[in-house]
């Protein structure tokens, strides 16, 4: 039998469970701004019915409401979307300011780019071949290549500080992704403790869910929950968070690269030394940027090799307009050999170096510099030896390279850069006499084979020379000397900014390599006076390296405001379980308020029954 007072304890609960209903629909009005919050809900269950006769049996009546948990609203699959989606919209981001960056540091609108300080050196050139004996138009081609030499070098050195900044960037997100995973390990520990009598920590799981929100823009992570309710977070096979264990990432001890002027760095696992390659996220991406960087100072590089190997070979077959009529001169770095350093060149005496030679080692991509000894011996028209220039009269130039390999050096890179210089003497005074706006008629250039030690035919590389192969050869210059200055060299050498190979035709000359030991020379035909090309020069390779910019930046772009749309469906999606709509809880607020009243109408109905009942029951007679 039911007791008398069962049914005001119904309405109690009824009381108590909407009562509990409402605060909770408040905690969800008034943390709807709360970054990561998840709408929370009661979840009500009718509670056990008690038995009561019947005039057919037993029946069971009801004894009201009870509140079996408070749930948050959450859609895992959601957040594993979410997650993974994240990492890749922060790598495209972060590619993005990079590219900025460099878009910034090669920017041609202005008068201070490469593409415009080039355009003019290459005016300079066109003008010089019409007015060559003009010290104007000499002048102007000094000062324009130097303009163009520091208009590489500042790019250059603009790309190397953004690689040493996205390092720099590297270490501050380290501590911070670092201190990310560590709150998760501590809030690990807190809702173990809080679930133990088997409450829900919805609010800590909340946190703990925005924090791993966070951590997913660095590094593509895996995230498991165990039976306990804690969550392991795996990223490349390596455990990062565990239970209330964590690793922190940490940067490698710093290797310098010499070929950049910069300390590279890599991500290792800090407890383990083990290298940490992520494959998404802003990690991934500051590191690939630091690749990025690389390959524009790597296509600057290739600039300045070829303006040190090929327009200097060109140059160097001119002649000034100076009483000495002086050829054999590279333009653009150096025209001394190291200060003090000596050797026999073959078939002579011991000399002093005064002369560099550039070459270009494909084998090993990199600038060989290799002191040399050049003997200029002059010939009157007759052919008769003559101790100065003669007017119709000849040059021969010969250069005897060092088999020495401890004198021999290779460049890479930023060294290479910094070797672009326009030659001191072309800046000091009366230098503009000495550059070679006139060609020669008839030259022997360098050849493209030679023998070592043992008399087999190589090709000239860093790498031979290094173990020691010899590499000393001969120039010839056989020219009139008509004393006009003419431009010739100058039309060949500006033509060199539109080609990307110097091919030499209509005269047939020999190429000449002598063995320092032996004096044997070795000699192949070899055309020569015009210069033509099979492809980009400098205009058409800067070009190009521009265009890959200009396309790789846009491609990011677009890759950039696609992942954009991805993430806005899965936000969207997220927040169609997870977020709070005012409309549903004011709607909410507004049920459970009138259920709470009707609850209390209810219980002063059965107390008033009750009342009656006992107060005013058995009063006749009295």
């Amino acid at each position: 039998m039911r007791a008398t007072f069962s049914g005001l304890n119904t309405m109690v609960k009824g009381i108590f469970s909407n009562q509990l209903s409402l605060d909770t629909t408040g905690h969800n009005i008034t943390n709807a701004g709360t970054e990561g919050y998840s709408r929370q809900g009661v979840n009500l269950a009718a509670t056990r019915g008690q038995q009561q006769s019947s005039l057919y049996g037993e029946v069971l009546v009801g004894t009201g409401v009870d509140s079996m948990s408070i749930e948050r609203a959450r859609n895992f699959y959601a957040d594993l979307q979410y997650w993974s989606e994240s990492s890749t919209k922060k790598y495209y981001e972060t590619l993005q300011v990079n590219y900025d960056k460099v878009e910034t540091v090669f920017n041609d609108s202005d008068d201070s780019g490469i593409q415009n300080s080039m355009e003019e050196f290459y005016s300079s050139w066109v003008n010089l071949s019409t007015n060559a004996t003009d010290s104007a138009a000499r002048v102007a081609v000094v000062e324009k290549g130097k303009t163009f030499s520091d208009a590489i070098q500042t790019a250059a050195t603009l790309m190397k500080d953004q690689i040493n900044a996205e390092y720099d960037d590297m270490k501050l997100n380290l501590t911070k992704f670092n201190d990310l995973s560590k709150q998760v390990t501590v809030l690990n520990k807190s809702i173990l403790v809080m679930e133990a009598g088997g409450a829900k920590a919805n609010d800590l799981r909340d946190q703990r869910d925005l924090i791993v929100d966070k951590m997913s823009e660095y590094i593509n992570l895996n995230v498991y929950e165990d039976e306990m309710g804690r969550y392991t977070v795996v990223s490349n096979g390596i455990t990062l968070v565990h239970g209330d264990n964590h690793m922190d990432l940490k940067m490698s001890e710093p290797a310098f690269n010499r070929a950049y002027a910069t300390n590279d760095y890599s991500l290792e696992v800090a407890d383990t030394g083990i290298v940490f390659q992520p494959t998404n996220g802003y990690f991934k991406a500051k590191l690939d940027n630091v690749a990025i960087n690389k390959s524009y100072i790597d296509d600057l590089s290739n600039m300045a090799a070829q303006l040190l190997t090929v327009f200097n070979d060109q140059h160097k077959v001119g002649i000034g307009v100076d009483n000495a009529s002086t050829t054999g001169l590279n333009f653009f770095g150096q025209n001394t050999g190291p200060d003090g350093y000596k050797f026999t060149p073959s078939g002579g005496s011991e000399v002093e170096c005064n002369m560099t030679v550039y070459t270009w080692d494909e084998e090993n991509h990199c600038l060989v510099v290799t002191p040399a000894y050049k003997k200029i011996t002059y010939a009157d028209k007759e052919g008769n030896p003559s101790e100065s220039a003669v007017v119709n009269g000849s040059i021969t130039v010969e250069y005897n390279l060092t088999n020495e390999k401890d004198q021999v050096t290779a460049k890479y890179g930023m060294e290479i850069i910094d070797i672009l210089e326009v030659a001191s003497d072309f800046t000091a005074y009366g230098g503009q006499n000495k550059v070679a706006a006139r060609n020669a008629l008839s030259v022997e250039v360098e050849g493209k084979q030679g023998r070592d030690e043992t008399g087999t035919v190589i090709t000239p590389g860093f790498g031979d020379v290094m173990k020691g192969k010899n590499r000393a050869f001969t120039k010839s210059v056989a020219t009139s000397l008509n004393g006009t200055g003419d431009g010739s060299n100058a039309v060949l050498l500006s033509t060199l900014f539109n080609v990307s190979q110097p091919v030499y035709e209509n005269s047939a000359n020999s190429i000449v390599y002598r063995n320092p030991s032996t004096g044997d020379i070795i000699s192949q035909t070899y055309a020569t006076t015009v210069v033509k090309g099979d492809g980009f020069g400098l205009n058409g390779f800067y070009g190009q390296s521009m265009s890959h910019l200009a396309n790789e930046s846009e491609g990011v772009d677009i890759k950039a405001a696609e992942q954009d749309d991805i993430m806005t469906q899965i936000v969207a999606w997220r927040s169609s379980t997870a977020g709070v709509d005012w409309n549903e809880e004011l709607t909410n607020m507004l049920m459970f308020q009138k259920g709470y009243s009707a609850c209390a109408r209810c219980l002063t109905t059965m107390d008033e029954m009750l009342d009656r009942l006992i107060n005013n029951t058995g009063m006749v007679g009295r």
